[in-house]
């Protein structure tokens, strides 16, 4: 039998932990210095042309190389139009809509309102963030512009020194972008997924193989944990790929995120092996290989069956979970008959929607552009009404605040505010004081730009933890040094930059966190109740016999349900930097929810499968015996999903409501239509659906059952709400 050895946790001293927590984001990893490398060589180029050209306003366009290079070089340059395009369509609004108003105080602020809720709607709405990015950048400056007691003309030069400043930086960005174009479609999702699933397969080949693990893997694999999913999940959120691989690749991700965190467990524990656990370790290890390769060749990974059956019990912590894990695996890809379908071509063309589906019905993209537009509208009538114009970067700083805020925790703020000090104070005025009285030319003032920026920089890769206090870092810098050509060495104008930075990080945390906001375990918790209800409206889909608007609705349902999944891991990378008394059963909530989120999310896969034989899409028609029994089962699996839910929230849990009998009558159903002549048609079609149906109801009950475990010696169902579920109260 074996022994399992673990060391209870203990309480780690602030400084400690921050030094770790530090070492973790800021260590290298794979490709990481090629990024760094591409933003700083941008943001160079960019301001080395503004500043020998005279153009104001360069710190816009440093600032979008910065944040736009980050997104793979292929999607960048397939940007490239639409970023031309939204400069020209923004500088048009503005130019245009300001001619009316300008002249009347009191339509001009209504003006400076509407544009700044148009501002936050788009950059929770629009689906192409780079867009959001540049309509943001442009009425950041271009608001504050108007209110000087300045001519028109002056206004109107400005403008479009403004729209050059952006031109600039889309122009070299790309250029950049292009000499570094090496990747396929996809290969900046998969190449990284291939990376997890070696390192995986190394450990699990050890275990095999029974010898000690090697140092080398152990240490890779606790770094692939601790850098985690965030920075695919957010290239693949500001990507143009297709709906499908989106989710698909999304759902891959996911899970090969749950099984680094698996293995990272693993190697921190001490335990014995018997044969039969090195047997499974050693079919673990090919199956995962077996992914890898088939990722790597484009390929649909073949299903997995990793049978256990007349093997002796394990006693190897976690050795179950990362064999359902893997299972799960090649299921995201439910119904897919080749990757190639769903992948990208290099010259896709193929029209994108500019606004998510459901933008309108999402109660979520209104509380975020109200939130917003209350922040920056409060920043603006304070540097108003003091008369001091040299804080309006207030305003910019709410904008590109925005860029972070969705998702983000309170304690985010202090990664705000450390990057504007080391930004602003430190590097910013400290240079003033030190370096630039003794540099008088474009190459000297280089060479403090290049160490600065990829300083920003490298910070800006970490993962969402940390990132944001890049991104600050080079905003008080820029603005202090950028917003005209020349040598900024006067305090009093980096003060007014630096303390309007502060004041829009103020404003926004006041808006965003304290009168608007709850702590990322509240909304954690929220949110994972929410998608179980709403998949359990999509499993109840279609509602509507007008097959037209119940493809729409289901569709608008989807993409609700995929966001949540976003904001869910947003928002657990939030609980990590909340603390307080709670803080112990905060992280329990998040431990547990990361558990269940790899399942929930390829069951709403599974959902979107079995949902084309509900709706009866061509070449998915159903017997209607046969649809009959699959509403039941569907109605069954719903109130399931909703009674978790309901367990969550603190209410008794009713019971699993008889889906195992749904699912033998749906089985019956379909073999005695299968047995009959003229339907052997249908047979094929049939068993694949029946798989399907099996799979999804599997799925469904081992979540019932991870939700609401049943009491070992009593064998009832617990009726309390889980000790590790936080209050409602921020």
């Amino acid at each position: 039998m074996a022994t399992v050895v673990q060391s209870l946790p203990r309480s780690i001293a602030p400084l400690t932990w921050l030094r770790q927590f530090l070492k973790e984001e800021l260590a290298p990893y794979p490709g990481r210095a090629a990024v760094v490398g591409r933003m700083t060589i941008a943001a160079t180029l960019i301001m080395i042309v503004c500043m020998t050209f005279r153009i104001p306003f360069a710190f816009q366009g440093a600032i979008y190389a910065l944040l736009i290079s980050r997104e793979s070089p292929r999607a960048t340059l397939r940007s490239a139009a639409v970023m031309v395009i939204v400069t020209v369509i923004s500088a048009a609004y503005l130019l245009i809509s300001v001619r009316f108003v300008i002249s009347i105080p009191e339509l001009h602020f209504l003006w400076v309102v509407i544009s700044f809720f148009l501002v936050f709607y788009a950059l929770s709405s629009v689906t192409n963030y780079t867009a959001a990015v540049i309509f943001a950048i442009m009425n950041s400056v271009v608001v504050p512009l108007w209110d000087r007691h300045v001519p028109a003309e002056t206004n109107v030069e400005d403008t479009l020194w403004l729209c050059l400043s952006v031109m600039v930086g889309v122009v070299i960005t790309g250029a950049v972008e292009l000499a570094f174009v090496k990747m396929r479609p996809g290969d900046e999702f998969v190449l990284p997924i291939a990376e997890q699933l070696a390192a995986v397969k190394t450990l699990l080949t050890c275990y095999a193989e029974g010898r000690a693990i090697d140092p080398a893997t152990e240490k890779q694999i606790i770094q692939l944990r601790a850098r985690g999913t965030s920075l695919l999940r957010r290239t693949l959120q500001r990507s143009d790929y297709s709906a499908q691989y989106s989710v698909q690749i999304g759902g891959v991700v996911v899970l090969v995120g749950r099984l680094i965190d698996l293995a990272a467990t693993l190697t921190q524990l001490h335990f014995e092996l018997t044969v039969s656990d090195q047997s499974r370790f050693r079919n673990l290890a090919s199956t995962v290989a077996g992914i890898r390769d088939d990722l790597l060749n484009r390929r649909i990974p073949r299903p997995v069956e990793l049978s256990v059956e007349g093997q002796p019990a394990s006693f190897v912590p976690l050795l179950a979970a990362i064999e359902h894990t893997v299972t799960l695996i090649p299921q995201v890809f439910t119904d897919s008959r080749s990757i190639q379908e769903y992948l990208p071509s290099a010259d896709d063309s193929r029209e994108r929607r500019l606004i998510a589906l459901g933008s309108f019905e999402n109660p979520a993209h209104l509380q975020f552009a109200l939130k917003g537009c209350l922040a920056a509208s409060v920043c603006y009538m304070i540097y108003s009404a003091v008369d001091w114009p040299g804080i309006s970067t207030a305003v910019t700083t709410c904008l590109l605040t925005a860029l972070s805020t969705i998702g983000s925790s309170r304690q985010k703020q202090l990664l705000r505010i450390s990057g504007a000090i080391i930004g602003g104070f430190v590097i910013g005025m400290g240079s003033q004081i030190f370096i630039l009285p003794y540099i008088d030319s474009i190459v000297g003032f280089t060479i403090l730009f290049i160490p600065v920026t990829a300083f920003a920089s490298w910070i800006m890769t970490s993962s969402p933890r940390l990132s944001y206090m890049g991104i600050q870092v080079a905003l008080a810098f820029y603005l202090i040094n950028l917003s005209e050509f020349k040598m900024q060495t006067s305090l009093e104008v980096a003060r007014d930059r630096v303390v309007g930075i502060l004041l829009g990080l103020f404003i926004m945390w006041l808006v965003f966190d304290q009168i608007w906001g709850s702590p990322a375990a509240v909304e954690i918790r929220k949110t994972f109740i929410s998608n179980l209800r709403l998949l359990a409206q999509f499993a109840r889909e279609p509602l509507s016999k007008n097959q037209r608007t119940a493809i729409a609705r289901s569709i608008t349902l989807g993409e609700v349900i995929n966001g949540n999944f976003d904001q869910m891991r947003a928002l657990a990378d939030g609980v990590l930097l909340e603390f307080g008394p709670s803080r112990v059963q905060d992280l329990a909530l998040r431990s547990r929810i990361r558990q269940w989120q790899p399942q929930l999310r390829t069951l709403f896969l599974m959902q979107i499968a079995l949902w084309r034989y509900r709706v009866q899409l061509p070449g998915f028609e159903l017997p209607e015996p046969v649809l009959a029994a699959q509403q039941e089962l569907d109605y069954k699996s719903a109130k399931l999903l909703d009674d978790m839910a309901d367990h969550l929230e603190g209410k008794a849990f009713r019971g699993q409501d008889n889906l195992e009998d749904s699912f033998e009558q749906l089985t019956q159903t379909v073999r005695t239509w299968s047995s009959d002549g003229p339907q052997q048609a249908f047979a094929d079609q049939l068993q694949t659906f029946l798989t399907l149906s099996r799979n999804s109801e599997s799925l469904t009950m081992s979540l019932s059952k991870s939700i609401s475990p049943i009491q070992p010696d009593t064998g009832e169902k617990q009726d309390k709400i889980l000790p590790w579920v936080p209050s409602n109260k921020p």
